[in-house]
């Protein structure tokens, strides 16, 4: 018996939207049946967020409004923590491997949002990243000083600091969220971290990966070794002056250029 077979016919879909941007798709044509296949939401969610966390699907501006539910049982079910637990157990496998010296310059950089700081109590009063971002509501919400730990990454963080790693936060929050940010992470579990670093006045307006690359940079040049450097978007991750492994959190819920 022939067996059945899938054939992948390029066609134009128009009003099919991904985010922002109206994008081409190809449907896949059942050669038995001799019908197109309709990917279900649930299934079509799944690749769309395997798209947005390899970074296939490139900026996109919020997510699509057929995946609401199924990012918000992503992000509060056990996925999500299983995900993040996964990125934390190979961060803290290749840890082990580094040989720490004794001049206490062996470094492991930390973004905050989404990665050491959940804002899931937010997202989840405001779509879970279905709804235009609103930067004062978002503001209040850090001045509130709430956010709980990632717990993967507590876990992670403390282990490191165990093994002798200075920490160093890096943000792109701005400097006068300092106070709100240094509370909150100290009530959340988080403490004796070598530096936190903030966006000053001069650093409004830059791209992230540039401001961040910065950053690094000054830390490199102040002797300290890049071992490892954990955050939730791309821009946490690339440029210059990189760690020598960068780990990549999950987040479907937005994406920062």
């Amino acid at each position: 018996m022939e067996s059945r077979r899938f054939l992948f016919s390029v066609l134009l879909l128009v009003g099919l939207r991904c985010g922002a941007a109206s994008r081409s798709v190809i449907r896949l044509y059942d050669d038995q049946s001799q019908k197109f296949l309709r990917l279900d939401d649930n299934l079509y969610c799944e690749s769309w967020r395997f798209s947005v966390e390899t970074n296939d699907a490139g900026k996109w501006e919020s997510i699509p409004s057929r995946c609401q539910r199924f990012v918000e049982d992503y992000m509060t079910g056990g996925r999500y923590l299983s995900d993040s637990t996964i990125v934390a157990d190979y961060a803290l496998e290749f840890a082990r491997g580094v040989q720490i010296a004794a001049d206490g310059r062996d470094a492991w950089v930390f973004d905050i949002d989404e990665t050491l700081l959940s804002n899931l109590p937010y997202y989840e009063s405001h779509g879970f990243g279905s709804e235009e971002f609103n930067e004062n509501l978002f503001d209040a919400w850090v001045d509130s000083a709430e956010a709980p730990a990632l717990l993967a990454s507590a876990a992670l963080y403390k282990e490191l600091q165990q093994q002798g790693f200075k920490i160093f936060l890096l943000t792109g929050r701005s400097e006068h969220q300092r106070n709100a940010t240094e509370t909150n992470l100290k009530m959340a579990g988080f403490s004796n971290w070598e530096k936190l670093i903030l966006r000053s006045s001069a650093d409004q307006g830059k791209h992230a990966v540039i401001y961040k690359s910065e950053k690094r940079l000054e830390l490199t040049k102040e002797g300290y070794r890049l071992h490892g450097n954990s955050g939730d978007q791309w821009s946490d991750l690339w440029g210059f002056a990189e760690a020598e492994r960068s780990f990549k959190l999950p987040n479907p819920m937005y994406y920062i250029a």
